[in-house]
């Protein structure tokens, strides 16, 4: 028993820090190296995660009283390393016009 509460705090405690991380992306990409290296550990700690997840679901843990949460939460995680890699700094993603480049354009006639 004593293995299973240790998956599920080393789990909760990867997916917080996580959430941490993300949410401080901000600070800790100053540069493009610091950026890609934050968003590989992010990645790296989602994986980690979502391993241990699905290895309490299988081994019959459970999260907050309920045995059927794990995986679920590890498919979140996965679908977050893979979110957490996508740089799109300085791309259009949206494909609308800039409202301040429309500006600009509109002061220099």
């Amino acid at each position: 028993m004593e293995y299973l509460e240790f998956i599920e705090g080393a789990s909760l405690a990867l997916c917080s820090l996580a959430t941490f991380l993300w949410m401080a992306i901000g600070s800790l990409s100053r540069t493009t190296e610091s950026e890609v290296l934050a968003q590989r550990v992010i990645a790296a700690i989602c994986l980690t995660s979502a391993v241990l997840l699905f290895s309490l679901h299988y081994s019959g843990g459970e999260i907050w009283g309920s045995s059927k949460i794990a995986r679920p939460f590890a498919v979140i995680a996965v679908m977050m390393a893979l979110a957490s890699v996508m740089n799109i700094k300085g791309k259009d993603v949206q494909g609308e016009a800039n409202p301040h480049k429309i500006m600009k354009k509109n002061n220099d006639r």
